[in-house]
């Protein structure tokens, strides 16, 4: 197994944690093995500046994630989580169990996630809902194009 180079290498990790689930249950994928490898590599993930204007006028920038773990089943689905220790591994884990979940329910879905490091407690509601267009509107060509993407609960949950 190559060790992706923007995977952390702490231990304690979401993304090592998914790593070691597929581990402990690739001896019983019988006709399946040959793709454990493929569950450890994400498809693609986009790291992006959002830059958003708050109430006052001033303009901050946050860190923002999008990882599609896999879309052979289908368009990748899954949410954003809104927290301000987000990071990249934490949203390549939850992307790739969005993939376990859809496969095991057997919905035409792959797996995606996004993720941006904000507290949105700190937040007024017209600033959370200046978040959502630049992520999923300005980088959606990233994503080979909206037919391929299927967002779950894209609004921020308070």
């Amino acid at each position: 197994m190559d060790k992706l180079s923007y995977a952390s290498d702490s231990s304690t990790s979401a993304w090592n944690t998914y790593l070691q689930q597929i581990e402990r249950v690739a001896p019983y994928l019988g006709e399946l093995s040959p793709w454990v490898d493929t569950l450890r590599h994400p498809k693609r993930a986009l790291i992006v500046d959002i830059p958003v204007q708050m109430d006052d006028g001033t303009i901050r920038h946050f860190e923002g994630y999008r990882v599609q773990h896999n879309l052979s089943r289908g368009p990748g689905k899954g949410g954003v989580r809104y927290h301000p220790d987000v990071d990249l591994n934490e949203v390549m884990a939850l992307s790739a169990w969005m993939t376990i979940k859809c496969a095991a329910l057997n919905l035409p879905y792959g797996g995606a996630k996004g993720g941006i490091r904000v507290d949105p407690f700190s937040l007024s509601e017209g600033e959370l809902e200046r978040f959502d267009p630049p992520l999923y509107q300005r980088d959606r060509h990233y994503h080979r194009a909206a037919e391929r993407y299927s967002c779950a609960g894209c609004r921020h949950q308070r």
